[in-house]
């Protein structure tokens, strides 16, 4: 049975995010013993806590240089929690912070590492993960006989840790930082409006659009505009999400006219991303495999579209609203 660490990062503002949460259920999960490492501004107070999730013992990197996000103070801050721990499992949550930094953590203590992992399991003292291959259509399991392991999970797979706070008297971890590692500084943050911000990974709906809304509508005339009101005035009131199919995005690509809000990164389906929302809703896509696909893990689905043997019709919506989208969401906009 390999030692197991949950190596978790605060927040600028000293709290645990929600995928440092999850990831406290993946590693409870495996009902064998573990530990758990913050590193981080509030390190100690975020170790408190969580005090009553089981862990063993608890490490902390408290240290003013891993306050801020940055790759080399990060990758020896982990490299100093996994070795202090002695860990030859460490889970640890898919972040950006951590996508970036445990990489180089993991070739300092001669580990292995795996990302994107959506499931783990026991099974007499051997841990299986899964994740998905080949754009998301195979999902492998695998297991490796190397230590340490490094596994670090995609959001959204596990429920979030809750329970008691108390007194974990954490052990704080020193960490030699020089000042090469400190010279790389955040000197802000620049981030759009909160009414411009439409990716919005907690957000209980995701609303995606095809590219049918680009297209001429039954009067013969393009109501690029009119659509773009709809689906923004839509966003903002429901303080959903927005996708948008491959179709929709590489328009832009082509010179045509189109969502001056869309980008790839809104993109779901085969080559773009695939979203944990409780709900979606899908308005002039056709619901063709490679979109769909990104559609796994929402958990109701519903799309409008005026063609009803559209690819949504084939089993691929609970719900399919045979109608025009420009009407459809007037009206849910003119209700909400």
């Amino acid at each position: 049975m390999s030692k197991t660490l949950a190596l978790l990062h605060t927040q600028a503002d000293g709290s645990l995010p929600k995928a440092a949460l999850e990831t406290l259920t993946a590693a409870a999960s495996l009902g064998q013993p573990f530990d758990v490492a913050i590193l981080g501004a509030g390190a100690s107070a975020a170790a408190d806590a969580v005090q009553g999730c089981g862990a063993a013992a608890f490490h902390t990197v408290d240290d003013p240089a891993v306050a801020q996000p940055r790759y080399a103070t990060d990758a020896a801050a982990a490299t100093a929690l996994i070795q202090a721990s002695g860990a030859e499992l460490v889970l640890a949550p898919g972040t950006s912070r951590f996508a970036r930094s445990l990489p180089g953590a993991a070739h300092r203590v001669g580990a292995q590492i795996d990302t994107h992992i959506v499931a783990l399991n026991a099974e007499g003292g051997a841990v299986r993960a899964q994740r998905w291959f080949y754009r998301q259509r195979i999902l492998g399991a695998f297991s490796r006989a190397a230590r340490p392991w490094l596994l670090l999970l995609d959001t959204g797979v596990f429920a979030p840790w809750q329970g008691a706070a108390g007194a974990a008297n954490a052990q704080a971890v020193a960490v030699a930082f020089t000042d090469d590692d400190r010279r790389t500084a955040v000197t802000g943050v620049q981030k759009p409006a909160a009414d411009a911000q439409t990716i919005r990974p907690d957000a209980k709906l995701l609303f995606v659009a095809g590219a049918g809304w680009t297209k001429k509508q039954k009067d013969g005339q393009f109501h690029i505009g009119e659509a773009g009101a709809l689906i923004l005035d839509f966003l903002g009131k429901a303080q959903a999400s927005l996708g948008s199919s491959k179709s929709l995005v590489d328009i832009q690509g082509e010179g045509q006219e189109t969502l001056t809000f869309m980008s790839h990164m809104n993109q779901v389906g085969q080559t773009g991303s695939t979203p944990r929302h409780p709900k979606g809703i899908a308005t002039c896509c056709h619901g063709e495999e490679p979109h769909a696909v990104g559609w796994r893990f929402i958990n109701e689905r519903r799309a409008v579209n005026l063609d009803p043997n559209c690819g949504w019709a084939q089993g691929k919506a609970d719900v399919l609203y045979v109608a025009d989208a420009f009407e459809v969401m007037a009206k849910v906009n003119a209700l909400l």
